[in-house]
């Protein structure tokens, strides 16, 4: 037995993807799907524009991720790979009989929950958007009765993403979403062809443009989680129903309730944050845009790490192996500063060019990029504490401790709300672009907490974790990311001095391409000039590509 599982071990290691090759494939992907999804919106504000219809729909779409990561999303993406991994390791038939039983329960809640989420339509608004008169009640009921059935759809997507992740499968549900974008593109040029308004007073469900609006909007996550399934089915995996019982249950069910009480704190604080913004027309959707243009790097650098790192870090924490854990965590908090901070430098420099050239387009106009722009820049300090608060709860997850992430959601999301409050009664009334930065504020230092927290925590939980090695890679990104976007807006200022553009959007995509196409690669030129050790083998390697020539 010894033998056998000495020559498994190794074999199973060899495998698995390394961390950077997994990235890297999921990298592009992720590229071209946040691409598609900025046009997505971008579109979707050009068509709709960013007052009472854009919040009224933006209100109504969230509705179904919110209540999929309260009935099953956060379980999965947070517990359901450690113990799908655990079980690949420890069952005969490698976890199927497992991931079966996951796949089955998952689509019988999800069905459930979705039946009972479309009767309570109404009072869901209610609760969601409170008396606001900036987010129409009936619109946001009626939208929700249309792509509520997406619940099923996003749970689904989440289920078969997280056995793909485990099988060592990560391209295909990265790819996924961009056929979502695609859907919701094709649905909003049908939409702007439509002849007419949609009508507001009364709300009909018969209205063309709602239906094509809402079910279009449905219809992307079905395809999306659709061509899932072929992808299972190519690594050998046979799906059959399976409702028994299975001995890790309760293991699971007590995860799962930890879990589940993280994400409903999380839906709390947005509930709150929801009904903060709709206190001025214009602030939820300006708040979802700039969040949105937040996360493109954080979509495309971040999470591919965090993907990849997820499985690596539970079987590490399977075999007990707390110095791997804290090595893979240490390289992810570095990691996440390095590829993250330049973006941040760039969002805060320049946030405001990159709201008026993306978004003061069509119906949301100069007023509605400005806004954007100004949230944007003004909390894009946020995004490295929050992709590093987000790898210090899974570091939890993968040892199998549930209970101390939604401790720290409790701390984060008291710290929200207290923010929320206070940036609501600073702000004028009713001026939309003040509120829209201080509920962006609010939701970036309140990451800032949590990444603060979460490294003492760990600290109390794992011993020493070299916290001082990752302050100092922050430092030096922070330096790095000034210098290098100083040097660009000078640039920027110089040009613009001598062309002197009337157009106030044109001049807005020059600074945002000229920053953006100086102030990147300048920020990880100096970090390679700062000797960073993680820049080594990108500089290894354009080293040997110079030679070649």
């Amino acid at each position: 037995m010894s033998e056998t599982a000495t020559t498994t071990e190794p074999e199973q290691h060899k495998q698995a993807p390394s961390v950077a090759r997994a990235s890297g494939s999921m990298a592009i992907a992720t590229i071209v799907s946040r691409a598609t999804g900025l046009l997505s919106k971008v579109l979707l504000i050009a068509v709709i524009g960013a007052e009472t219809l854009g919040d009224s729909y933006q209100a109504a779409s969230t509705l179904p991720t919110m209540i999929n990561e309260l009935l099953l999303g956060g379980v999965l993406t947070s517990v359901a790979i450690p113990l799908l991994v655990r079980a690949e390791k420890e069952d005969g038939d490698g976890g199927e009989s497992y991931a079966q039983w996951l796949i089955s329960m998952g689509t019988l809640i999800l069905g459930i929950g979705t039946v009972v989420a479309m009767a309570c339509a109404p009072l869901l608004t209610k609760i969601y958007i409170s008396d606001s008169e900036n987010a129409n009640p009936e619109l946001v009921t009626a939208f929700a009765y249309l792509v509520l059935p997406g619940i099923v759809f996003y749970g689904l997507t989440a289920l078969l993403s997280a056995v793909l992740n485990a099988r060592h499968v990560f391209g295909i549900p990265t790819w996924a979403p961009v056929l979502n974008n695609i859907v919701v593109i094709v649905v909003l040029g049908v939409y702007a062809m439509l002849p007419g308004e949609l009508t507001l007073n009364p709300v009909r469900m018969t209205d063309t443009h709602l239906l094509v609006l809402g079910l279009g909007t449905a219809l992307g996550v079905l395809v999306q989680a659709s061509v899932l399934f072929p992808a299972l089915k190519k690594t050998g995996f046979k799906f059959r129903w399976r409702f028994g019982w299975d001995s890790r249950l309760s293991e699971f069910g007590s995860l799962a309730f930890w879990v589940l009480l993280y994400v409903g704190l999380g839906l709390a604080s947005m509930t709150v944050l929801t009904k903060v913004a709709t206190s001025a027309s214009g602030t939820l959707t300006a708040f979802n845009y700039q969040w949105l243009i937040a996360q493109v790097p954080y979509g495309v650098l971040g999470v591919s790490l965090l993907t990849a790192l997820m499985p690596k870090m539970s079987r590490a924490a399977a075999h007990d192996d707390n110095e791997s854990i804290v090595r893979d965590l240490l390289f992810g908090n570095r990691m996440s500063a390095i590829l993250l901070m330049p973006f941040s430098a760039l969002m805060t420099a320049s946030g405001l060019a990159i709201g008026l050239a993306v978004f003061a387009l069509g119906a949301s106009g100069v007023t509605g990029g400005t806004r954007i722009g100004l949230a944007l820049a003004l909390s894009a300090f946020g995004l490295v504490p929050y992709a590093i608060t987000l790898l210090q709860l899974r570091v939890f997850y993968a040892m199998k401790d549930a209970r101390t992430p939604t401790v720290i959601q409790a701390l984060i999301v008291a710290v929200r709300i207290g923010l929320l409050f206070l940036f609501r009664e600073v702000a004028a009334p009713g001026d939309a672009e003040q509120l829209a930065v201080g509920v962006s504020l609010a939701m970036s230092l309140s990451f800032v907490f949590g990444a603060v927290v979460g490294q003492v925590w760990l600290r109390v939980r794992l011993g020493r974790l070299r916290t001082g090695f990752t302050i100092w890679t922050l430092c030096l990104t922070v330096v790095a990311s000034s210098l290098a976007f100083g040097v660009a807006k000078g640039l920027n200022w110089l040009v613009q001095d001598l062309v002197g553009f009337s157009s106030v959007i044109a001049s807005s995509w020059v600074e945002v391409v000229l920053v953006t196409l100086v102030g990147l690669p300048l920020s990880y030129g100096l970090l390679a000039a700062f000797r960073v050790p993680e820049m080594q083998p990108a500089i290894a390697k354009i080293n040997r590509l110079v030679r070649r020539r």
